[in-house]
Order: C-alpha cells, then sequence, then structure tokens
C-alpha cells in the first residue's frame, strides 16, 4: 500500500474507535433528566453576570422575570463595567415586566488572579448567600440565554430528583447566517466530542464539564467545592466548574438544551473565529506540545479522509485504491455521526459532508489563539486580556 492509504487507514481505525470507544459522543440523547416537584420548593438565587450585554438583555432578562417557579426566586444581575447602559436597562426592564425581584449590583474591576466572569459571579453569589435566608440552589446564567418560562422549576425538579449537585445544559445556540450554519453545529460536535456526555453524566467518572450559560449549582456544593474563588484564573470557568463539584464529591449532569437558548448573534466569520481563538488555547493549557498533537489529530480524523479521496480518484501519484476506499469509508462515518448534530440544531443534513471544511476553520483557530497568545492578545473578552493561569498570583 502507498504512504498515503496507510495513513487513511489510520484514519478510519481512529474513526473506529470514536465511533464505539467515545462514550457515544455523536448521539444527542442526553437530555434533562425527568424529576419530580418536591413537597417544598428550595429558594433559588439567579445570578447573571453581565458585560455591555444591553444588546442582547431586552430579549433576554424578561424571560427570567416570568419564570414560573413555585418557590421563593430572585435575580441578582451583576454589572460588570459595562458602558452600554446594561445596569439601567436591567432596571428599565424589571419595572416594566415585573415577576421576580431584581437585584443589580457591580463589584469594581476584578482583583488580579480573576476574570471578570469569576469576579462577577463570586460578587453575585456572596450577595445572594447574605440574604436572610441563604438559597439552596444558585442558577449561574449568561445574559444572552433566554429561558422557557419553566426552565427554573425543571431543572431545580431534576436536581432534587437525581440527587445532583450541578445540573447544566448547553443552550441552543443561534444559527440563523451561513457561517453560523457551517460553524456552531461542529462546535457542538466538537465539544461532546472532547466531553462526552455520556462519560460526564456517569457517577464517578473522571470525566466532567458543564455548560457555563445555564448551570443550576446546589449551595452547599458551591460551598464544599469553594467556588468561584478555587476556580478564579480560569478561562474556560465551566469546565472548571464541573471539575472543582465533581472534585469535591458532587454529582454532576451536562446535556443538551430543549428550551434554553442563547441569543448571542455571530454573522460573520471573524466573529465566530474571535468566540473559539479566545480561548481554545487555554483549553490547551497554553502547551506548544499539546497544540502540535491537537493539529496533527485534527489533520488525521477530519482532513486526511477527503484529501485521500480526491487524491485517488485524481490518480494523484502516492495514491492507490487502498488509499480512496479507506479515506471514503472514514469520511462516510464522519459525516453520519454529523447528523444526529445537525437534526438536534434543525439544519439541513447536507452541511454533513463539509465538516471536513469546517474542522479545517477550527484548527486554524486555534493556531491563531496560540498566536495571539504569545503576542499577548490570548484569552481576550469585551476589553480584558487574561494572563495563563501560572502567571496569576496564588491565594
Amino acid at each position: 500500500m502507498s504512504a498515503l492509504a496507510w495513513i487513511a487507514v489510520a484514519s478510519l481505525a481512529a474513526w473506529g474507535w470514536l465511533l464505539f470507544g467515545q462514550g457515544f459522543f455523536w448521539r444527542t440523547d442526553q437530555r434533562l433528566p425527568p424529576g419530580r416537584e418536591p413537597d417544598s420548593w428550595p429558594d433559588v438565587a439567579v445570578v447573571v453576570p453581565a458585560r455591555d450585554e444591553a444588546g442582547v438583555l431586552s430579549v433576554t432578562l424578561p424571560s427570567l422575570l416570568a419564570q414560573d417557579y413555585p418557590g421563593r426566586a430572585e435575580i441578582v444581575l451583576v454589572d460588570d463595567g459595562s458602558t452600554d447602559g446594561t445596569g439601567e436597562l436591567a432596571r428599565s426592564l424589571a419595572e416594566r415586566h415585573g415577576g421576580l425581584p431584581l437585584a443589580v449590583v457591580s463589584p469594581g474591576e476584578p482583583e488580579p488572579g480573576w476574570t471578570g466572569k469569576l469576579w462577577a459571579l463570586r460578587h453575585g453569589i456572596a450577595l445572594a448567600r447574605a440574604r436572610d435566608r441563604e438559597p439552596g440552589y444558585l442558577l449561574l446564567t449568561d445574559a444572552d440565554i433566554r429561558h422557557a418560562p419553566d426552565s427554573l422549576r425543571t431543572l431545580v425538579a431534576a436536581a432534587g430528583a437525581n440527587g445532583l449537585d450541578l445540573v447544566s445544559q448547553m443552550a441552543r445556540l443561534r444559527i440563523a447566517t451561513g457561517w453560523e450554519r457551517l460553524v456552531v453545529p461542529a462546535f457542538v460536535y466538537l465539544f461532546c466530542q472532547l466531553y462526552p456526555f455520556r462519560r460526564v453524566n456517569r457517577p464517578r467518572s473522571w470525566t466532567a464539564a458543564a455548560a457555563g450559560g445555564c448551570a443550576l449549582l446546589r449551595t452547599g456544593a458551591a460551598e464544599r467545592a469553594g467556588v468561584p474563588d478555587s476556580i478564579r484564573q480560569s478561562v474556560i470557568d465551566d469546565v472548571a466548574l464541573a471539575r472543582a463539584v465533581q472534585r469535591s464529591g458532587g454529582r454532576i449532569w451536562l446535556g443538551l438544551a430543549e428550551r434554553v437558548e442563547s441569543v448571542r448573534p455571530y454573522p460573520r466569520l471573524a466573529d465566530l473565529w474571535h468566540m473559539v481563538s479566545r480561548c481554545a488555547y487555554a483549553q490547551l493549557l497554553h502547551s506548544p506540545l499539546l497544540l502540535a498533537g491537537t493539529a496533527a489529530g485534527l489533520a488525521l480524523v477530519y482532513l486526511v479522509p477527503p484529501v485521500a479521496v480526491v487524491c485517488a480518484a485524481a490518480g494523484l501519484s502516492g495514491a492507490d485504491a487502498v488509499a480512496g476506499w479507506a479515506g471514503a469509508a472514514a469520511w462516510a462515518v464522519m459525516a453520519g455521526t454529523y447528523l444526529p448534530m445537525l437534526r438536534y440544531c434543525r439544519q439541513s443534513p447536507l452541511l454533513a459532508p463539509v465538516l471536513p471544511f469546517t474542522a479545517l476553520l477550527y484548527l486554524l483557530m486555534t493556531v491563531d489563539s496560540a498566536r495571539r497568545h504569545h503576542r499577548g492578545r490570548g484569552a481576550a473578552w469585551k476589553g480584558r486580556t487574561y494572563a495563563r493561569p501560572s502567571a496569576a498570583p496564588g491565594p
């Protein structure tokens, strides 16, 4: 066999392992487990960190104010140094819509060693816990997330009935433009491949992950895990939160949402590029070795199959029939595993064969993330750039 054929066979073998040995990551059946209504509903504090979110808040905050929750619940919106009137808009929306009580607070600039979001969460959680009655749960939700009216109710019922300390749902992401159709489903697909939800949800699992846009956290579990202080430097705070809760003995659960949606638009490729590249290198622990391994893995798994098929079909030197057949089989498995995610995202199945091109984009975004980091512009978000954790001061 040719060298390309051996590489294509290796790619097919990798897809065989991913298909059966990576927690069935490609299935989309991990949805909120059934719950039952408790005799007494626990108090809940909804904590919303917000920095320059006036563009989406008029759509998302009313959905929180209108929560149909039988127990006592309140919203703490932490205005993290906004310059677009986020805090004022939140107050006016509460006056206009009524519903759950809302407190708008501002913690000031983060102390050294803290990311802005976790600094805001720390302030909001501390305020919620300082009330006369400490809440039993904390709903940590981003400012761009719109909730169905029964979202809080079903989250609390599921957590209580299943003995869960952290319940998080990956919100449905907005998909409206061509670039969003190409990139967004693949983003969720690759996240599931990296952190298979079935494996995360298995008791005593070594895999931990969460979706930070919608995470219901038991207050006692937060205290045992020492969060958010114990993860104050984390750029990828949702995964860090899940690991902290799991390490402290808590039960975690992660799944796909049905009626929890992100309304944040990413209309241009540049917007999506920034979303990925701002934290991709942090996911690799700022390690050039991990970056090289990730690039090689993405190339082997996603790029080799179409290259082998094209080279074999064109009769290029160094390609043979084995390369073509192995590449075609690997490409078919790849597309087949992508179909359930496209169905969940309500997108055309015709996008499945295009996944190698999207993977190439993600590879370039990851390399660009490393380039930005080494130029001092790595994990940047809304005017803030965060150093690698080792550069932050200790406790």
